[in-house]
């Protein structure tokens, strides 16, 4: 019997012997090729016939494939081709099988990762396995990171974004049907299943999501992709598209990680309780409910911040605003209100974040501006966000207005008349001359009231109106320090009015000082100076920037070594007046610096620390509360930039609506650990009453409990109610009852 022979029944040991020496049996790959062939055919007709067989031709053909390269040359289109036109009649273990062989092929680079995920793409929508379905997408995923892992792939990036955008954009001319009522289909059935529900631009957007997230793709392009699903049809695609924008922490859900998978701490405790009692299952659940607790601490303390560069690297910002508009707008029957608040919290950021005036959207929020609307906390915020320093004053005027008559007023709740108060203060932040002077004086006055929110969300409105327009208010109304600023001349500037053209950045000729002693200091050229600069261009950390600028910061001025100490008030005076005269000498001086280099953020890192240095310097010096006070904001503006970047006032919470409560509605967590706490230093299940003080433990009897109750719900019990109006006859026959029981028990 030939070799030949006994090896095609054993696929395997062909399998070792042609990856030890593929010239050698090449007639036996052959043959099992030309086999693999005829049942191909045959299985395109009849998938169910010989499939066992089939499967096991294409695992051992992708195992040596890359031994043969020109004789296994259109294999990988044929198992996509299969993949692709014949999947709704293929079985589950065939289509595993197959796409675990085009992976297979991938992996021994027979075909290239374009190839790949061209036949993996169309599969997300279609499958309705789990695991089917998640080991595709944690393919494209991980074969997209390990392209981009050394350097970016830009033609690999380039093929995907454009599948991507594709899937997205195939079903956007279909006719926007809403979430509210029942959904129904606007077309017919058609030969694509995925045509109506949207599924390529769901599965589109989650994939963009996901590759966002884990910062493999950070260019304007993945945002492209994600602004056009805020368009689309279908309700599902556009929610996901919009929470990408709002930064929201439903984005984690879509991960593929392990790590990101919750672990239900009762389940474990409850599948312990059931099983065998071993010491490895004891280790191995104390591992389990360590590595939970770690991670539940992790995520409780990482803020969940918007996603701040996806809305500044947005394409045409205003066009995209006014798109959302024009869906909110006309589509306002269809959404339900949840999704017409995510649409306006998009519209207001996407405002708020570029300085956009899409004045119609004031206009449509203003019905819904009650304080008996649903979810109104987040409407004020959506208000809020929206306006800025850009915004004409006459278009905010009437919300206002409509704020004030709605929200503040005696006929409602303390509650309702603080969040009131605290959306104009946030919306007049932005926009101080979109209020009026009697309104102004009507509203101040509710920091006379009682309730503590009331009165706080007054005085935070009176303290605005302090700080940047102190003509508008009463007199006794301005303070001490306003008053003495309008005395000399001090005036806020009109709506349209900017100040003096900028000519210099403030402290700028610190930096250029600096940096010029440290030139003469070490002797190199500038050349060699900007290059070093380069170096530093990015400030990664607080510490680094922090061990920088003591490395950096320096600087003696020169002549220290010529002052001599004197105890004469007159030399105390004449230094101070020096340094004064100094300092604005320096401020003064407009620096050429800024024309001559380009500043890295690590420049501007030094120079805030510059600033910083001399303020410091200032105070000791005796520059009195105006450089105490210059001092104080460069330190609370260095610190509140390192913590939440520079665009945190951009954006409110619902908690700056609502201000402080008496006591807001406890959740389940808060319920919880109220519950724990209660429970501290006593014995679970145990009645010190009942059990504990008793020879035989034992719960009390229904009488011995009866003996303690209150003397008026004994008698408003059904037992005496019942007593009281019974008739003769019921208490005759009861007594009978009664000494029957008594004579049986006595026998």
């Amino acid at each position: 019997m030939g070799r030949g022979v006994l090896l095609t029944s054993n696929l395997p040991q062909l399998q070792n012997l042609i990856k030890r020496d593929p010239a050698a049996y090449k007639e036996e790959f052959l043959q099992q090729w030309n086999h693999y062939d005829s049942i191909r055919q045959i299985f395109q007709i009849n998938p169910d016939e010989q499939a066992q067989h089939f499967r096991e031709l294409v695992s051992f053909i992708s195992q040596v494939a890359q031994c043969y390269p020109k004789e296994t040359a259109d294999f990988p289109s044929h198992l996509s081709a299969l993949l692709i036109e014949h999947y709704g009649s293929l079985s589950s273990d065939t289509r595993k099988t197959l796409v675990q062989n085009l992976v297979m092929l991938r992996n021994k680079d027979v075909i290239t990762s374009i190839e790949l995920l061209k036949s993996l793409f169309p599969l997300l929508p279609r499958t309705t396995s789990p695991v089917l379905r998640g080991f595709i997408r944690k393919t494209i995923l991980s074969d997209i990171k390990n392209a981009n892992m050394h350097s970016k792939n830009h033609k690999l990036n380039r093929a995907v974004q454009a599948m991507l955008f594709g899937m997205v954009e195939r079903g956007m001319e279909g006719e926007v049907v809403g979430d509210k009522g029942k959904l129904r289909a606007t077309t017919g059935p058609t030969s694509d299943r995925t045509a109506n529900n949207g599924e390529d631009a769901m599965w589109a957007v989650i994939l963009t999501k996901e590759l966002w997230r884990k910062s493999i793709w950070t260019d304007a392009k993945p945002v492209s992709i994600v602004a056009l699903g805020c368009f689309h049809p279908v309700m599902k695609v556009q929610s996901a598209s919009i929470h990408f924008f709002l930064g929201s922490d439903d984005d984690k859900e879509d991960s593929d990680d392990e790590e990101e998978v919750w672990t239900d701490v009762r389940a474990l405790h409850h599948r312990r309780e059931i099983n065998k009692k071993t010491r490895s299952g004891d280790k191995k659940l104390q591992k389990k409910l360590n590595v939970a607790k770690k991670k539940k601490h992790s995520h409780k303390n990482e803020p969940s911040t918007p996603n701040f560069p996806a809305l500044q690297i947005l394409n045409d910002p205003q066009t995209f605003a006014e798109k959302l508009y024009d869906i909110l707008n006309r589509y306002d029957k269809r959404f339900s209100l949840d999704h017409k608040i995510l649409v306006m919290q998009l519209l207001s950021r996407v405002m708020g974040a570029h300085k956009l005036c899409v004045l119609g959207f004031y206009t449509y929020i203003m019905k819904y501006l009650t304080y008996h609307q649903l979810r109104v906390p987040a409407i004020l915020v959506a208000l809020a966000q929206s306006a800025h320093d850009l915004t004409p004053p006459d278009v905010l005027t009437p919300v206002i207005r409509k704020l004030a008559q709605e929200f503040v007023h005696p006929g409602v709740g303390s509650e309702v008349i603080a969040a009131g108060i605290n959306a104009i203060r946030e919306v007049c932040r932005r926009q101080p001359w979109s209020m009026e002077d009697d309104l102004l004086g009507d509203l101040v006055e509710y920091r006379k009231s009682r309730d503590k929110a009331v009165t706080s969300a007054a005085r935070g409105l009176l303290q605005l109106y302090r700080e940047i327009n102190p003509g508008m208010l009463k007199r006794r109304e301005r303070g001490k320090d306003a008053s003495i600023g309008m005395t000399k001349g001090v005036q806020p500037l009109a709506f349209g009015h900017s100040a003096d053209a900028a000519v210099d950045i403030e402290g700028l000729s610190l930096l250029e000082d600096h940096l010029r002693k440290l030139r003469e200091e070490t002797g190199d050229g500038a050349e060699e100076d900007s290059e070093a600069a380069w170096k530093d261009w990015d400030v990664e950390s607080d510490s680094e920037s922090d061990s920088d600028s003591e490395g950096w910061i320096e600087v003696d001025t020169d002549g220290d070594d010529d002052i001599e100490v004197s105890d004469s008030e007159d030399e105390r005076e004449e230094s101070s007046s020096k340094m004064t005269e100094e300092q604005q000498l320096n401020e003064s001086r407009v620096s050429t610096l800024a024309t001559t280099k380009i500043l890295t953020p690590a420049d501007f890192a030094m120079l805030n620390d510059l600033r910083i240095q001399a303020a410091t310097e200032a105070v000791e010096s005796g520059g009195g509360s105006r450089a105490k006070r210059k001092l104080a904001a460069l330190e609370a503006n260095k610190k509140s930039m390192l913590q939440a970047g520079q665009e945190e006032g951009l954006f409110v919470s619902e908690n700056d609506i609502l201000g402080p409560r008496k006591k807001a509605k406890a959740d389940y967590a808060e319920r919880i650990a109220s519950i724990e706490k209660g429970r501290e230093g006593r014995e679970k299940y145990g009645s010190l009453k009942g059990k504990k003080k008793k020879d035989a433990p034992s719960s009390s009897t229904n009488r011995e409990k009866a003996r303690n109750k209150p003397i008026m719900m004994i008698l408003s019990s059904g037992a005496v109610r019942s007593k009281k109006k019974a008739s003769l006859r019921e208490k005759q026959q009861k007594l009978r009852a009664h000494i029957d029981k008594a004579k049986k028990s006595y026998r």
